[in-house]
């Protein structure tokens, strides 16, 4: 039995297998709300046979997007709308239905990637003031503005509002953003929070916002919902966030009653330095796996089933996501079950395109 096909636990949730589609951006929303682009993209990937669609980077308050163009939850017509599209797919896909919610902090108000992704001044027609633990500028974007505790306790509070619409609208899995450079992990690292109150400084003055949204996220939405959290485990930077300190963190957010973690890196400077490749952060992923109980899911650049079962048989993460490599091919766990020799669950519809000569492919 391969492991990749096997059913695995995460948070209150039996999963049929071990693969998870990444959250990915799309840029695609109108003021917030899902579009017909999210009704076809999230609708084909709940039906490529992966057990897990986490949707993108969703802001919990205007001004925590990325791009004028990402999906949001600030309000309960947002609930709405993402209800309507949790509910068209789960009509016809057994996949658990997750999401991301996110802040983007000092990377917040740019353009659009394809039109070159570069960060929009708070009077453009497209742009507003971003907002950061300092007054510390990502690269040539324009400064943010240091928060103020009043307006930290204000974002606590949109996580929290946010996590009770997405349970509102039959969200399975709420993943707490924060990774790439983003608002929590803004907070996390020395080089980008210069802060000297109660959320700057040592290590759990640094990590006091995640875990104070953790665990009122957590304490907000119901038993049968997953509550787990996204992390860059290296800032690939000489003294930034390390793994060292993802595994103390991982280890406190275990504590607290998280569901699991999932391993990325990178995205907090334009100073760091990356060596890419197969599995170039799965070392980060085995590292946490090793101090910690927590369900583990591993990233990037992960592209061939053999690759993606090897990292579960050698016990380097619990999970694998996928995300570019889904967008390219959408029935990417298709192919991983015909050449692992398993079987899929797929839609009924698709049942007469099982490869010849392989009746049991599909269940």
């Amino acid at each position: 039995m391969s492991l990749l096909f096997s059913s695995k636990k995460l948070g209150p949730h039996q999963l049929d297998n071990r693969i998870i589609v990444a959250p990915m951006c799309q840029y695609s929303a109108q003021d917030g709300y899902p579009t017909s682009w999210h009704t076809m993209h999230y609708g084909q990937l709940a039906l490529s046979g992966a057990s897990l669609v986490i949707i993108e980077a969703t802001a919990v308050e205007p001004k925590g997007r990325i791009s004028y163009k990402d999906l949001g939850l600030w309000s309960d017509k947002h609930a709405s709308e993402l209800k309507n599209l949790v509910e068209n797919i789960k009509q016809y896909s057994s996949a658990k239905i997750g999401i991301q919610l996110a802040h983007a902090g000092r990377k917040a108000s740019t353009d659009l990637p394809w039109k070159g992704g570069n960060s929009l001044a708070p009077n453009d027609p497209n742009g507003w003031q971003s907002v950061a633990p300092s007054a510390l500028a990502f690269g040539e974007n324009h400064e943010p503005t240091a928060l103020t505790i009043d307006e930290i306790e204000n974002i606590k509070d949109a996580f929290v509002q946010a996590a009770k619409r997405a349970e509102s609208a039959g969200i399975d899995v709420i993943e707490i953003h924060s990774a790439h450079g983003y608002l929590l992990h803004e907070f996390l690292s020395p080089l980008s929070n210069h802060r000297t109150d109660l959320y700057g400084g040592n290590f759990n003055n640094r990590s006091r916002l995640l875990f104070e949204v953790f665990t009122a996220v957590k304490s907000a939405v119901s038993d049968n919902v997953c509550v787990g959290v996204r992390i860059s485990a290296t800032d690939w930077v000489q003294g930034g966030w390390d793994l060292d300190s993802s595994i103390a963190l991982t280890q406190h957010l275990e504590e607290l009653g998280c569901d699991y973690i999932h391993v990325s890196s990178g995205g907090l400077s334009d100073k760091q330095e990356i060596t890419i490749g197969p599995n170039y952060q799965v070392p980060f992923a085995q590292a946490i796996y090793n101090e910690t109980q927590l369900p583990v899911i591993a990233v990037g650049l992960i592209t061939e089933p053999e690759q993606a079962e090897a990292i579960l048989l050698t016990e380097q993460a619990d999970f694998i996501a996928l995300g570019r490599g889904l967008l390219y091919d959408p029935r990417w766990p298709w192919h991983a079950a015909a050449k692992l020799k398993q079987t899929i669950k797929v839609a009924p519809q698709y049942l007469r395109c099982a490869p010849h000569g392989s009746k049991d492919f599909f269940k």
